[in-house]
């Protein structure tokens, strides 16, 4: 950890103002529905991301601000202020802040005691996985403090954030505070920066937002004790015109290797015919429905069907497409196919280990329902890429995975998704979203909707 004192006259802005000025450095991505801002202490998220959260609300997204605490020990020797009263000045401070910023913001007050974070990791964790549940089927990001600024608590909650959003799928982005004063271009993660560039609107409404926390940016009074948190050295760091977020360095995922054939030959030879209960269960006869209910067309000249397993939905695939291509890793369940759709010239079983073994052509639908999750993330991000490359171009793609745990499996169902949400040459249609199971159709980017493509709207 950093060793540093606020009240060093730090790096000058004009040091970062050169770094800056050698570096094209590329853009964080627009068009965020909502924005979940995480801080460790209230001014954090205001320093850190104001102007994100100003951009976010202009466009019409949803902006919520979690602040773990009330940053009561900023001056714990004020003679003039109790650490309560830090804590309810402070809070006041954030609360018109944002609403300075925009009247969409909605802040959170979580009131962990200022220094305590690393002690209440499940209480941060549990309100940032409340506030997300609700909106898995929007475009989210989630900001919070760097892990490298520093500062424990703000190393904390950037850990806690990270952890959280790659269990759930979730992108996100950490913001640098203290590492403009206490470190020097050598010491930031350039490769992983990104911009936020703030137009003249954008920039006023910071400056105006980071005025109002003027327990940190101006002394409490002229007695020691109560001098500034912020000095105006500090304070320079953010009157840029942009803001600087850190992208994640990808987590390696340290779970099994995709599943092989030998797995599933055990595990039908254990289980029957019917292991998952595809023919019994009103759960799996229910998300058929669901499945073939969310296809935006009517008919497909040619479908791909990725781990068919005994044909339930393959069946239903062969009344809505002219052509099916069922595959499995295994030759059990595809015998278990064969005597369900008996011998037709519209379906094809072939077995195939995926995505090593991929067939050729092109398909205007490729199903790839319960079976991402049996890939490690080398395999899957693969998969992704033929699955893209063999969808015709006015093709969907649609996925669907089971969201519980299995000990088995390398990785979720939500894993899954977020990868095929993170895909930039794909755009997702539509997304059915349950406790049990996610579903989402995928398209190339210029894909039109149900009504535009069938006329109802221009």
């Amino acid at each position: 950890m950093v060793s540093f004192d606020h009240r060093d006259a730090g790096t000058p802005e004009e040091v970062w103002a050169a770094a800056f000025g050698e570096r094209s450095l590329p853009p964080l991505a627009d068009g965020i529905e909502h924005l979940v801002v995480v801080a460790a202490h209230p001014d954090d998220e205001t320093l850190g991301a104001a102007g994100l959260m100003a951009r976010t609300a202009r466009a019409g997204g949803t902006v919520t601000v979690i602040i773990a605490t009330d940053g009561e020990g900023s001056h714990p020797d004020s003679p003039t202020h109790s650490p309560t009263d830090l804590a309810a000045v402070r809070r006041d401070e954030a609360s018109r802040a944002l609403a300075t910023l925009s009247p969409r913001i909605r802040p959170r007050f979580l009131g962990i005691p200022d220094g305590a974070t690393d002690a209440h990791r499940d209480e941060i964790a549990a309100a940032l996985r409340a506030e997300v549940a609700s909106t898995a089927h929007v475009r989210s990001l989630v900001v919070a403090p760097w892990t490298g600024d520093g500062h424990r608590d703000h190393r904390v909650v950037g850990e806690v954030v990270g952890e959280v959003c790659a269990d759930l799928g979730l992108p996100w982005r950490t913001y640098p505070i203290w590492l403009w004063h206490w470190g020097s271009p050598a010491d930031a993660p350039w490769a992983e920066l990104e911009l936020v560039e703030l137009d003249a609107d954008l920039a006023a409404a910071k400056r105006a937002a980071l005025d109002l926390h003027r327990s940190q940016t101006r002394p409490l009074s002229a007695a020691p004790g109560d001098e500034v948190m912020l000095h105006e050295g500090m304070q320079r760091h953010f009157e840029r015109a942009f803001e600087v977020f850190v992208r994640p360095a990808p987590r390696p995922i340290h779970r099994a290797a995709s599943l092989d054939r030998s797995f599933f030959d055990a595990f039908y030879e254990r289980n029957g015919d019917d292991p998952w209960g595809f023919d019994t269960r009103w759960y799996e006869q229910r998300k058929r429905a669901v499945t073939m209910a969310t296809l935006p067309r009517a008919r497909y000249r040619s479908a791909l069907e990725l781990g068919c397993a005994t044909g339930a939905l393959t069946e239903l695939l062969t009344g809505r497409c002219d052509d099916v291509l069922a595959l499995d890793i295994a030759d059990a369940p595809l015998a278990a196919a064969r005597r369900r759709l008996g011998d037709r010239g519209d379906v094809r079983f072939v077995r195939a280990a995926l995505p090593r073994e991929w067939p050729a052509g092109s398909f205007d639908l490729i199903v790839v329902s319960e079976v991402g999750y049996y890939w490690d993330e080398s395999d899957l991000v693969a998969a992704i890429g033929r699955m893209r490359a063999s969808l015709a171009p006015d093709g969907h793609l649609v996925a669907c995975h089971w969201r519980h745990p299995v000990a088995e499996y390398p990785l979720s169902g939500d894993q899954v998704h977020a990868a095929l949400s993170a895909d930039d040459q794909l755009v997702r249609l539509a997304r059915h979203d349950e406790a049990d199971f996610v579903l989402e159709v995928y398209a190339h980017p210029d894909a039109r909707s149900v009504a535009a493509e069938t006329g109802l709207v221009s």
